[in-house]
């Protein structure tokens, strides 16, 4: 099991998926097939991918049938093509079918995140910049997604509110303006893991660099604007770091060079929001 992730201490929330499509029973399994009957289940790869929740794909049946048989092949980063089999299980039949929709659900959006994490990183091989996620990810899901992009190859960004003070637009506008949002700010160091100003041109820069923020976020900007804000940082904080991390406007066709203008971070919410589910079958046959 990669270590990365537990399983065993997803059973919550794996609990609540199950509830959730089962209801009040799976009628159409319980009506058709016997309880003493017992069936193998085969996942196949129906396409090129990174795999990511294997584990948590066993899992599910665990909870429906103690008993299950599970073979894993191939784990979780590693990159299979159309064809492929990461596992089979042998259970009770009622354990796989009513455990099915759930299970693939998970393994193959896990699986399309950790995919496209791992086009991006490659996107970026040499440059010394960091793929990372956002908190734009489904309610509920957030440490698996997250988990995902790790196994893809990129890191993760906050993991929630209180990690990290992020100061955005709508903050900087209520607050009354960048220097005003920042000194707010202060009474946070010490309380949390850095401290990251927003900022969409090189007059904002210019204000929260006076501050010496931990990391200064370029939002909105083309990969020249970028890189001549990554100089005018280099240049103010030659006594302490302050990472760049460069967001919005960025996709596979143009993300070298925003890593090539020199950012230390590259944050990308498609990677959570946008990722296409990848195509992954689950057979089942009796024993």
């Amino acid at each position: 099991m990669s270590p990365l992730l537990d399983a065993s201490a997803c059973h919550n929330l794996l609990r609540s998926f199950l509830a959730e499509d089962i209801g009040t029973a799976d009628i159409t399994t319980e009506t058709t097939v016997s309880t003493t009957q017992r069936a193998r289940g085969e996942v196949i790869c129906k396409a090129p991918l990174v795999l990511a929740g294997i584990e948590l794909f066993v899992e599910v049946f665990r909870l429906l049938d103690e008993s299950v048989d599970a073979t894993i092949l191939f784990h979780d980063g590693e990159e299979l093509s159309a064809g492929q089999v990461p596992a089979y299980l042998k259970s009770s039949a009622r354990a796989l079918l009513t455990g099915e929709r759930v299970a693939l659900n998970l393994l193959q959006r896990l699986s399309g995140i950790a995919t496209l994490t791992r086009r991006f990183v490659r996107a970026i091989e040499g440059t010394g910049a960091e793929i990372l996620d956002t908190r734009k990810t489904t309610p509920g899901l957030r440490g698996l997604e997250k988990y995902a992009v790790r196994v893809g190859g990129g890191r993760s960004h906050r993991k929630d509110l209180g990690e990290a003070v992020l100061i955005k637009e709508n903050h900087i506008r209520l607050a009354g303006g960048v220097s005003a949002a920042l000194t707010a700010a202060q009474s946070a160091r010490g309380h949390v893991a850095w401290m990251e100003i927003e900022v969409t041109n090189l007059d904002e820069l210019r204000a929260a660099l006076a501050h010496s923020p931990d990391v200064v976020l370029l939002d909105n900007m083309s990969p020249a604007l970028v890189r001549q804000a990554v100089d005018r940082v280099r240049e103010h904080s030659a006594s302490k770091k302050i990472r760049t991390e460069a967001s919005g406007g960025i996709s596979l066709n143009n993300v070298r060079e925003f890593a090539e203008a020199g950012v230390d971070w590259i944050s990308v919410g498609a990677l959570t929001h946008s990722a296409p589910a990848v195509d992954i079958s689950f057979e089942i046959e009796p024993e």
